[in-house]
């Protein structure tokens, strides 16, 4: 595992996959955490987190594309799990401070039961 994707002391996701922080845990392998999120922005709002520290989309090689298709397979199992699949939803990771990204790993927002603007933000 590259040294920046080494599980870091601090960083918020790092220390709920460690079970150090308590989480609402809805799925969970060896690649991955997903669980609610803590100031929900619709009904249902779920993080897709993966257990190696990534810190954002930007740091995602080829490499990644078995993680990446994991975390997107899980999305989708967990929106059916939640009743959102035939209404929709919505699946965003921000990049950046000027993205919206406020936690330094890389995460998925899923996000459904109501019906979202186009564009956002």
């Amino acid at each position: 595992m590259p040294a920046e994707r080494t599980p870091q002391p601090d960083c918020l996701f790092c220390r709920i996959v460690r079970g150090e922080l308590p989480s609402k845990t809805i799925v969970e392998d060896d690649l991955l955490v997903a669980f609610h999120d803590i100031a929900p922005r619709s009904p249902t709002h779920i993080l897709i987190v993966p257990k190696a520290h990534i810190p954002s989309a930007a740091d995602l090689t080829e490499e990644d594309g078995p993680l990446l298709g994991r975390m997107f397979a899980t999305a989708a199992s967990i929106a059916r799990d939640q009743g959102i699949e035939d209404a929709g939803y919505r699946i965003v990771t921000n990049v950046g401070r000027w993205g919206g990204q406020t936690v330094d790993h890389l995460h998925l927002h899923l996000m459904g039961g109501r019906a979202f603007d186009w564009p956002p933000g």
